[in-house]
C-alpha cells in the first residue's frame, strides 16, 4: 500500500507539467517527420523508416532520463524526501514508486513512434509487440540513470546533464543519425561499450524478426540497467542514514 500510494503520487507529479510530457512524448515522433521527409529527397538507408523508427524510440528515452531526474532532484531540494526518509518506507520502495509510473509513458512514446511509423507506410507486423517488450529493461536503465542522477545533482544540474548532455550522448554514440563504422577508432569503440549501441540494435533486430542476433546486444542493456538500479538504491540508503 506505501508503494502503491507512493507511485500514485510520482504519476501526478509527472502529469502535472502536461507540456513537459508532451514534449517528451511527441519529439521523437516529430524527428520521425522530419528525418522521412530528408530521406523522401535525399535516399539515406539509415534513414528508411525500419532502422529509423526504432533507433527514434530509444533516443526518445532519454527524456525518461530527464523527467526522472528532474523528479527526485525536485523531491530533495523541497525536503519531500527527508520527510519521507522518517517514514517506514524502505529504499526499494522508492526505487519502485520512481520507476514503475515512468515504465507506462515509456512504453506509450515507443507505441507513438510505431504509429508514426506504421502512418508514414511502415508496415505493421507482429516484431513491433516484441520490439515494445524488449523496450522494458532499456526503459529500465534510462529510468535508472535518471534516479541516480537525481539523487547527487541539483535540479539545475540536472537540466544540464540529462537534457542536454545525455540526449546529446545517445544521439551520437547510438548510431541512430550516422553509422559508427564511417568514424571507427576509439569513438565506436567507445560507442560499442556503452548501452546506447547495443539497445538501438537490439530494437532494429526485433522489428526485423532477428531475433537469434540479439542476443549478443542484450547482456549489455541488461548488466548496465541492473549496475544502476543498483547504484541508485545504494544512494538512496547512504542518503537516507545521513537524514
Amino acid at each position: 500500500m506505501k508503494l502503491r500510494a507512493f507511485a500514485i503520487r510520482t504519476f501526478k507529479e509527472i502529469i502535472r507539467d502536461p507540456l513537459t510530457l508532451f514534449f517528451g512524448l511527441g519529439f521523437p515522433g516529430v524527428l520521425i517527420l522530419l528525418l522521412t521527409a530528408i530521406q523522401a529527397n535525399i535516399p539515406v538507408s539509415l534513414f528508411e523508416l525500419d532502422r529509423l523508427v526504432p533507433g527514434m524510440t530509444i533516443f526518445g528515452l532519454s527524456f525518461m532520463t530527464l523527467f526522472s531526474a528532474s523528479l527526485i532532484a525536485k523531491d530533495r531540494e523541497s525536503s519531500f524526501l527527508l520527510r519521507l526518509y522518517a517514514s517506514p518506507m524502505r529504499a526499494v520502495d522508492f526505487i519502485l514508486g520512481y520507476t514503475l509510473p515512468l515504465l507506462p509513458i515509456a512504453l506509450a512514446q515507443s507505441l507513438f513512434c510505431f504509429l508514426i511509423g506504421c502512418l508514414l507506410g511502415m508496415t505493421p507486423r507482429i516484431t513491433f509487440l516484441y520490439a515494445l517488450l524488449l523496450i522494458l529493461p532499456i526503459a529500465l536503465f534510462f529510468i535508472g540513470l535518471g534516479l541516480l542522477f537525481g539523487s547527487i545533482l541539483t535540479q539545475k544540474q540536472v537540466g544540464g546533464i540529462c537534457g542536454a548532455l545525455l540526449t546529446n550522448l545517445v544521439a551520437y554514440l547510438s548510431g541512430i543519425w550516422f553509422d559508427l563504422e564511417l568514424v571507427g577508432g576509439v569513438f565506436q569503440k567507445l560507442a560499442h561499450i556503452l548501452p546506447f549501441y547495443h539497445a538501438v540494435q537490439i530494437e532494429q533486430l526485433a522489428v526485423a524478426g532477428e531475433f537469434s542476433q540479439i542476443l549478443p546486444h542484450l547482456p549489455w542493456v541488461l548488466g548496465y540497467a541492473i549496475f544502476v538500479v543498483f547504484i541508485s538504491v545504494w544512494f538512496f540508503v547512504k542518503q537516507s542514514r545521513k537524514s
